[in-house]
Order: C-alpha cells, then sequence, then structure tokens
C-alpha cells in the first residue's frame, strides 16, 4: 500500500489545473458564446433578473398613466392615450429605471434570446418619454439585427405607433402595409389592430378607425379599457354619420363592465340618439334626479341643448346651455364647450355676431389650448374681436357726431341726463353688490358693512359669492386677462412704464422710497367694506367718512364728456376717417370672414353712398359686383369699374374673370403679347418710363389670361417705382402677389418687396 504524498510540483499541477477550469467555464459563459452552457446562463440571468425589473418598471408606467388619464368626454376620445411629456412627467422615474434595466442586457448578455425583448423596452420608454427618434431608431434595429420574427412584428408595430406620434402618418402606413401580410401573433394582431385605428383617427378618418376597431373587440376581454373602446367607436361612427352603429356600440359599453364616468356617457349617448330615452327606459330627467350625477348634471343639460339644437329649437338649447353653467360645481371642463356651442348657434344660426363674440371669448379663454379645433375657434373669435370693434366705432362716432350737431343748450341738457343716467346704473349696481354680500355672509349688511356669517355653499352656483363660485371666478380671470393682459403680482401693475408711475409720485411717496403714509398717520382709518360700496355709488368715503361725492365733480364730467366730441372741422373729418374705415373693413369681414355676401353688399353701398370719394371705391366696387355675383344678381358695379378705374388692378382682375368664362387667348394674340412685352421692355431699359407704363397698361388689359400675365404685372410695378416712387411700387408688388399666388416669379417678387422696405426703414 502506498501513500500519496504531495509535493510541491504536485501542489503546482493542481493550481494550473484549478486555473484552466476556471477559464474553461467562464468562457463557457461567455456573452459571445454559442455554446448551449453559455447561453443558458444568459438566458437565465438575463431574464430573471434585469429584463424582468425593466419589464415591470416600464407595466408600472403604463398602469400609471392608464389610471391617471384625464378624459375629455367633449371630444373623440384617441384609441391611444397620447403621448405628452408634461402628462408623463410623473411617470418618468419608471421610464429611466427601465432603460436602465433594459440596457444592462444589451451590455451583458448579447447572447440571450431576451436581447430583442430588452431593447423593445427601450424603445417603448424612449417613445414613453416623448423621445421619438431615438425610440424610431431602436425598433428599426430589432427589425433589422433581430432573431425572433414576433419580436420583430412588435418592434414594427410600436414603430408605427412612433411614426404617428412624430406626425409621419406616410412612413406609418407604409409599417401597417408589410404588416398587413404578415402572419401576426394575437397579442401583435391586437396591438396592429389598436394602432392602426389610432393612424386613421389621427388623419381625420373616423369611418376606417371605427371599422378597424370592429376588427380589435374580438380580442379583448370584456374589462372596462375595452368599455372604453366601445365608447370611442362609437363617437368616430356618430361622426362619420354612421348613428345606427354607433347606438350599437353605446350599448356595448354597457356591457363590458365600465367605469362609471363611461356608463354615465354610454347612457347620455344613447339617450341622445334615440330622441328621449335609452334602451332601459332612462330619460334626461331621471338622470337629473339620480344622485349620482349631482356632479354631472352641466353634461345632461348640455346634451339636452345639442338635442334641441339637432331639431331647431335654437332658443331652447340656449336655454338649457346656460342651466347647464348654472349647474356646474367644481369641475369646470364643460363649460368653454357650452359656451362654444352657444356662439356657434349665435354666429351660425342666428346671425347674431356681438352675442356670438361674447360666448367665443369665453369658451376660448377657458378652452385647452391642445384641443383639436384651438386655432380655428381662435380665428374665429378674432374675426368676431373685429367685428364688435367696427361696429361699436361705427356707433360711437355716430353718436358723437349727433351730439355735436346739438346746440349748446341742447347737449349741455343730453350730457346732463346721460350722467343721471350713470349714476342711475352705479347706484343699482351698488345695492346689487349689498345684496350679493348679505346671502354671501348669511348676514344683513349694516350701513353696508356686512358682519362674518355662514358660508353660501348651500346657494344656488348663481347666487354664490364670487370667491365661492368657479365659473364667476374663471369668468373674471378672463375678463382681467383681456383688459390687462397677464400682469405679475406687482406694485404699479396697472402701470406699463414703471418709471412714468416714479416720476408721477410723491416725494415722501413709498414708490420713490419716501415714508408710507400710516407711519406719519399711524391712527389713518383703514377702508371698509361700505367704503367701497360708497365709492361704486359715487360717494367716496374713508372709515364711513365722506370726502366727495358726484355732485362735486359734474362740471369736470361734463367738460370731459365734451372733450370727446368732434366739435372742430378736424376733430370732424377725423371722426369721419374712423367711421369711413371701420365700414370698408366690417364690408370685407362679412364678405371674407364670415361669407354673408348679403350683409357685404349693403355694407359697402352705405360706404358709397356716406363716402363717396372715398380712396378704396375701385376696391369696393369689385367686391360689390363679386357679391352679387356670388347671389346670382345682375349688377352694373363692373361696368362702373371698368369704366372709372380702367387701369387699377381690381379692373385687371375684373377682366381676367370675364376672360377666363370666355375663350382661351388665341396663339396669334399670345405672339402678340409677347412682341409687346418685348416692347415695353425695351422702352424700360432705354429710360422712356412714362410711355414704357402707359403701354403697359394698356397690354395688361388687352392681354388679360395671356401665359405672358404676370411678367407684365411685374414689369409695371417696376415702372411704377421708377415714375410715381416708393410707396405705389410697394403697394403694386402687393397687389402682384395678391393677384398672381401661383407665379413662379413670387420668390423674386418677394426679394423685391423686402428690397423695398428695407430701403424705406433706412430713409426713416
Amino acid at each position: 500500500m502506498f501513500l500519496f504524498r504531495r509535493t510541491d510540483s504536485t501542489n503546482s499541477l493542481l493550481g494550473w489545473a484549478t486555473c484552466l477550469g476556471l477559464v474553461a467555464g467562464l468562457s463557457a459563459c461567455s456573452q459571445y458564446s454559442n455554446r448551449p452552457m453559455s447561453k443558458a446562463y444568459h438566458n437565465l440571468t438575463a431574464h430573471y433578473n434585469a429584463y424582468f425589473i425593466a419589464q415591470d418598471q416600464l407595466r408600472q408606467a403604463e398602469i400609471t398613466l392608464y389610471k391617471n388619464r384625464k378624459e375629455n368626454y367633449n371630444q373623440i376620445l384617441p384609441v391611444l392615450l397620447p403621448v405628452d411629456s408634461i402628462t408623463n412627467e410623473p411617470v418618468k422615474p419608471f421610464l429611466d429605471e427601465a432603460i436602465k434595466k433594459a440596457s444592462l442586457v444589451a451590455e451583458r448578455h448579447q447572447n440571450s434570446k431576451w436581447l430583442d425583448d430588452a431593447y423593445i423596452v427601450i424603445g417603448k420608454a424612449r417613445l414613453l418619454k416623448q423621445d421619438l427618434p431615438n425610440a424610431i431608431e431602436v425598433f428599426k434595429y430589432v427589425n433589422t439585427k433581430g432573431t425572433n420574427e414576433d419580436d420583430k412584428h412588435t418592434a414594427l408595430v410600436n414603430l408605427m405607433r412612433a411614426y404617428v406620434e412624430a406626425g409621419d402618418y406616410n412612413n406609418g402606413l407604409n409599417v401597417a402595409e408589410y404588416l398587413r401580410v404578415q402572419p401576426l401573433s394575437k397579442d401583435n394582431t391586437r396591438d396592429y389592430y389598436l394602432t392602426k385605428a389610432y393612424l386613421h383617427q389621427r388623419k381625420g378618418e373616423p369611418a376606417v378607425a371605427a371599422a378597424i376597431l370592429d376588427a380589435t373587440f374580438p380580442l379583448l376581454k370584456k374589462e372596462e379599457s375595452t368599455a372604453r373602446l366601445h365608447l370611442i367607436a362609437g363617437q368616430l361612427y356618430d361622426l362619420a354619420g354612421q348613428t345606427a352603429k354607433a347606438y350599437e356600440h353605446y350599448a356595448d359599453v354597457l356591457r363590458n363592465r365600465p367605469a362609471y364616468e363611461q356608463e354615465f356617457y354610454a347612457n347620455i349617448y344613447l339617450i341622445q340618439g334615440s330622441g328621449g330615452k335609452n334602451r332601459l327606459g332612462q330619460s334626461f330627467e331621471q338622470m337629473l334626479s339620480d344622485r349620482k350625477n349631482a356632479d354631472l348634471k352641466d353634461k345632461v343639460y348640455y346634451t339636452m341643448g345639442l338635442l334641441e339644437a339637432r331639431r331647431g329649437r335654437y332658443d331652447e338649447a340656449i336655454s338649457l346651455y346656460r342651466q347647464s353653467v348654472a349647474a356646474t360645481t367644481t369641475n369646470t371642463a364643460q363649460v368653454p364647450y357650452t359656451y362654444l356651442e352657444m356662439g356657434k348657434l349665435y354666429f351660425e344660426k342666428k346671425g347674431d355676431f356681438v352675442n356670438a363674440q361674447m360666448y367665443y371669448d369665453s369658451a376660448l379663454a377657458l378652452l385647452p389650448q391642445q384641443s383639436a379645433d384651438y386655432a380655428s375657434i381662435q380665428t374665429r373669435k378674432k374675426s368676431l374681436d373685429e367685428y364688435v370693434s367696427y361696429r361699436n366705432t361705427i356707433r360711437t362716432e355716430d353718436s358723437l357726431q349727433q351730439l355735436a350737431r346739438l346746440s349748446p343748450e341742447a347737449l349741455t341738457q343730453a350730457l346732463n341726463k346721460a350722467m343721471q343716467e350713470q349714476d342711475k346704473r352705479d347706484a343699482q349696481q351698488a345695492e346689487l353688490a349689498r345684496q350679493v354680500i348679505e346671502k354671501a355672509t348669511g348676514t344683513p349688511t349694516v350701513a353696508g358693512v356686512s358682519q362674518p356669517g355662514a358660508t353660501n355653499s348651500n346657494l344656488s352656483p348663481n347666487d354664490r359669492w364670487y370667491l365661492y363660485n368657479p365659473v364667476r371666478i374663471t369668468q373674471g380671470l378672463q375678463d382681467f386677462t383681456s383688459t390687462w393682459g397677464n400682469r405679475p403680482l406687482e406694485d404699479d401693475w396697472r402701470r406699463s412704464n414703471k418709471d412714468a408711475s416714479r416720476a408721477m409720485a410723491a416725494e415722501n411717496s413709498p414708490v420713490n422710497g419716501g415714508t408710507p403714509a400710516n407711519e406719519i398717520n399711524p391712527n389713518a382709518p383703514l377702508p371698509t367694506r361700505a367704503d367701497a360700496l360708497n365709492a361704486a355709488a359715487g360717494n367716496p368715503t374713508v372709515g364711513g367718512t365722506a370726502v366727495g361725492s358726484r355732485a362735486n365733480g359734474v362740471g369736470s364730467r361734463l367738460e370731459a364728456m365734451k372733450a370727446q366730441l368732434p366739435l372742430t372741422p378736424a376733430a370732424l373729418a377725423q371722426s369721419n376717417g374712423r367711421i369711413e374705415n371701420a365700414l370698408y373693413r366690417l364690408g370685407k369681414l362679412y364678405k371674407f370672414q364670415f361669407n354673408q355676401p348679403t350683409d357685404a353688399i349693403s355694407t359697402f353701398e352705405q360706404l358709397l353712398t356716406r363716402y363717396p370719394n372715398t380712396l378704396q371705391k375701385p376696391e369696393v366696387y369689385y367686391l360689390l359686383s363679386v357679391s352679387n355675383d356670388q347671389l346670382g344678381r345682375t349688377s352694373t358695379w363692373k361696368d362702373k369699374l371698368l369704366a372709372e378705374f380702367p387701369n387699377t388692378s381690381y379692373a385687371r382682375l375684373a377682366g381676367k374673370i370675364a376672360a377666363g368664362n370666355g375663350a382661351a387667348v388665341s396663339s396669334g394674340a399670345e405672339a402678340q403679347a409677347q412682341k409687346l412685352y418685348a416692347d415695353v421692355y425695351y422702352l424700360y431699359q432705354t429710360g422712356n418710363l412714362t410711355e414704357g407704363l402707359a403701354r403697359a397698361e394698356t397690354a395688361l388689359n388687352q392681354f388679360a389670361g395671356s401665359q405672358i400675365e404676370d411678367k407684365f404685372a411685374l414689369l409695371r410695378a417696376m415702372l411704377i417705382g421708377r415714375v410715381q416712387g416708393t410707396e405705389p411700387y410697394r403697394q403694386a408688388l402687393a397687389d402682384f402677389i395678391r393677384d398672381y399666388p401661383a407665379s413662379t416669379l413670387i420668390p423674386h417678387v418677394k426679394e423685391l418687396q423686402t428690397a423695398a422696405d428695407q430701403a424705406t426703414a433706412k430713409r426713416k
């Protein structure tokens, strides 16, 4: 029997063997090895470590976004929640962690089968962070380098979503067309349909989006998210005019475990579609009496108003809209859409542009700027603002001129009467303020001062104190902003020029670093609520002591009112100029913005009657001609234009329209036009400018509709600049851009405009 004896050489051999074993084991687990043991190791560690955590973080972000979403049921809900950096800010830590953990798979587990999945998690997280360029690159990489077909399809579905969020619908459709013929898994098929429906919804194709959603529902479970999609499908079919299909989807909402708001709006739409009751026999009146709908009564009244408007009962609809606003509680999200519908009725159905302007103004102040129709509403509101401004200018100047024509005695009597009426209105406002204070505090006022009392939370919204009424607070903010703009909370916020306010202040004013008034007189009485009421009534007080009255200022008020009257020839001319300009712009507003040719004709005719020598006469003649043509009426305005102003751009435009209605310019006439153009251009080059301008004017009238008409017009503008000066030249260039918007010469004309503007600025 032999005993084994370790020697130094033996220990050395064992050490080398151990090292070689470790190296072999490590090499077998390398992320670049394709050996079964290595791949199994990296599959296990990638899946249940980095990828598992990354997927969980992404799922938490998606769940949080869905739970915290704010649905706007006044608009069609989006099929997929839109990517928004502000909305997604709370889940940014989840997304960052998902990217960080998923990146470990790419760094340490290159041979893992979870590599493609990790990249998809990275792409989705970047998509939700609105990092669209990098998200698109990640999804493209998976499609190009991925090893699993399902993963590549998943990447392409998400790539389509990224293109939609970026507004690149053409590329999104290209991806969709490729995926359409691929053998997709059930999950990928579901996501493909939802993303494609979202794409067509964003493109403004509601019928296509709804049809794609119909194909999606067999792949979905009965749950709240499915109820939401049925509601969206109903909205889309409603928008497409397919009310029967919309009605079916609203009914399906109730069969898919909806959230309470989804059930409420589905019932609203069902009642609205059936004209009074839904399938369960529920009516608007029952919904109003249901205590669960206490905070949603405004929506019920709003929908009732929509139904009345559809029936053509516009006054009843407006009354219901007002009840909707009055029923608003803490959630004012419905209010701007109610105001908007009222504005549309006044504008489109009743032709009452003054009331339309007020409601559009209120709607725009409260409407979210991300609303789809925000820009169009803003454009219409701007037009209505202009209408009210021009209308008020005409009425005000007419009234002032009428007063200016009175005798001094009659004028004084009229102004005194006006002041008395104003004092009466102010007193009524003061009494109203007193009543509001009593309602707000629950106790009667004593000498205009109310004592603290109960809140008015039990009062109706219209009777509540201002600061307890969310609608009035919002309206007050809008009124302040429209008058003063967005002013910071600071001293002298009313003044745009703070230095001027400092110069006007007294030396001991706090504005100029002086001693505050109450430091000079520490016992100075503080203003009370009675002071505010007395001031509103025209009798200012401090601490209940009268410090003045309207009677003391009657003379100065009278003089201030007289100062506004056009009592001198120069003031009268300025007043007439304001009326003339307002009539001209009001007529164009009727014609182009409101599409009201009848009102445009009456306004332009009034302008010509009152101001027959207006400088706008050529354009007014032209607009009267085309407005009558629009109504199918015969008129002489075009003949008057061609007879009185044959060399204006409006006469040429009228001639071009006439030529367009007749035969095309013959080839012989085109040759004559080319020859005449060469002759006129030669006159321009040789300095015979006056003759060249006259022949250019004749050519424009003679060859209206020719292929080189725009070249004649530009040559005429250049001749005008040499003969008549800079201002007529600039006007001629502006006329060219207006009359020939499709001309290839437009870029050159705009360069000439820029040069002319710079030359004018240097002279100034």
